[in-house]
This record gives C-alpha cells, structure tokens and sequence, in this order.
C-alpha cells in the first residue's frame, strides 16, 4: 500500500498538547485504527461519528493514554508493549509531587513485547522498541509513515529526565532504529509538527 493511500487525521488535546491520530485505509474504509488516546480524543471520535476498531499505544506516559479506557469501552483492542500501570503512566510519581493525575484502567489486550510486526485494523505495522523516554516505548512503522510517540520530534527529542529515562539509549535506539528508515518516511510525534527522517538526520541538533 501506498503511503498516500492512508488517510490520517489528527487530534491534539490535554495538559501537554498530546497528538492522537485516526489511521483509516482508502482501500478499506470500513475500518479505522487510533495511534495514542490523549484527554478529548474520545469525544472527537464520536463527532466524527469514527468508531476504531484498534488503538495503538506508543508509550503509557498518562498524556498518551488518558482516554484509552473510554476508547476500549467503545470496542477498541488496545496494543501496547506492556500492560497497564500507575509507574508507566507516571501516576505514582506525579500523585507524589502534589498533581492529582488519575487514569482510568484498561486491559492491554495485545502485549508487544518481543514482537517485531502487528497486523492492526487491516493495516501490516513493523515495529520497533526505542526505550529511552519512557521503557515501553515503541514505533510503528507503515510503509514510509511511522509514528514515534515521544522518540523523535521535529528539531528535537523525547526527554530521559523521567522514571527510567535514559538519554544514550535513546539516542542510539534513534540512530540505528530510526535513521535507518527511508529518508522520505515521515514521523507523525507524540508532540508537535511531523517531519521527516531526512530532516532530522540533517538538521535535529540533539543527533
């Protein structure tokens, strides 16, 4: 499939201007599959009148997965690398430093880890596990389209500065991993304008 051959609408919401994306194929429109579940997205969906059938988490970092629960409620099997928990979302720690963060469960039906591809709403994704930010942190790969969560943004980084974060690993996960995809690909991040993998091995100063 053409890269062009997805449609990819997206949704930025909550405390930290998080990005959603809503995947439909051209080809077969009957189906629809959601990358990230950020505070609002859920109601944007139901504007839509879109009801995806899959949801695909990048990382667990709360901005990402605020309305998860209500997603799943509506059908959506969720992906992610590991299962729910209050250290992923950064519950605990944020709970601890006075900011009262609450996310609603959800069951992670497809665990991730050790998998090298997912078969997700009709649509074939490689992925790649690019810890660093956060340790569940994973990419998923169509064609030259690639979402990258909080790994790699236009002219910047995720930051390691969290509970598990490691900068060197996740600037060598982002050289070997990420870099080696198609210049043309484009990473549609977690936070941000997207871009392109030229541009940023050209131009990202943190590489």
């Amino acid at each position: 499939m053409e890269p062009n051959a997805l449609q990819i609408r997206s949704f930025t919401g909550g405390m930290a201007q998080t990005n959603g994306y809503l995947i439909g194929s051209s080809k077969n429109d009957s189906h629809c599959l959601l990358v990230d579940a950020p505070l609002g997205i859920s109601a944007w969906l139901e504007e839509l009148g879109e009801k995806p059938t899959d949801l695909l988490l990048t990382h667990q970092h709360y901005d990402h997965v605020e309305d998860a629960a209500k997603i799943a409620a509506r059908g959506a099997r969720i992906h992610a690398y590991a299962a729910y928990s209050e250290d992923l979302t950064l519950e605990k720690l944020l709970q601890q430093s006075g900011i009262p963060i609450k996310v609603e469960p959800y069951a992670v039906a497809n665990l991730l880890e050790g998998e090298t591809e997912l078969d997700a709403g009709g649509l074939q994704f490689g992925l790649e596990h690019v810890p660093g930010h956060s340790p569940d942190s994973v990419v998923f790969i169509h064609d030259q389209v690639a979402f990258g969560g909080d790994t790699l943004f236009a002219g910047g980084i995720g930051r390691a500065d969290l509970p598990e974060g490691n900068m060197e690993l996740l600037v060598s996960g982002i050289r070997g991993k990420l870099f080696s995809l198609d210049s043309k690909t484009t990473i549609y991040p977690g936070h941000g304008p997207d871009t392109t993998i030229g541009v940023e091995k050209a131009t990202n100063p943190f590489l």
